[in-house]
């Protein structure tokens, strides 16, 4: 499903907030994201034992991907 076809588009949304924009992410990043290793391995027998490490990479992938801001952190103000 394509919930917005362009960042134009999401703009125009009518539940667009202004001041999230660091939160909108491009279709290759979403798939560089989600190709990782949590998404990948969840059926894994021993993903629980591997989470942190799982959680780790999908830190490193928002770094490597640009989505670095308060919008992407852990710690809400």
């Amino acid at each position: 499903m394509t919930f917005f076809r362009s960042e134009e588009h999401l703009r125009n949304w009518a539940l667009f907030k202004p001041g999230t924009e660091e939160g909108i992410i491009s279709l290759p990043d979403l798939i560089k994201l989600f190709s990782g290793n949590m998404f990948r391995r969840r059926l894994d027998p021993d993903y629980l034992f591997h989470l942190r490490e799982y959680g780790i990479d999908f830190i490193n992938t928002l770094q490597e991907i640009g989505k670095v801001g308060p919008f992407w952190s852990l710690k809400k103000p």
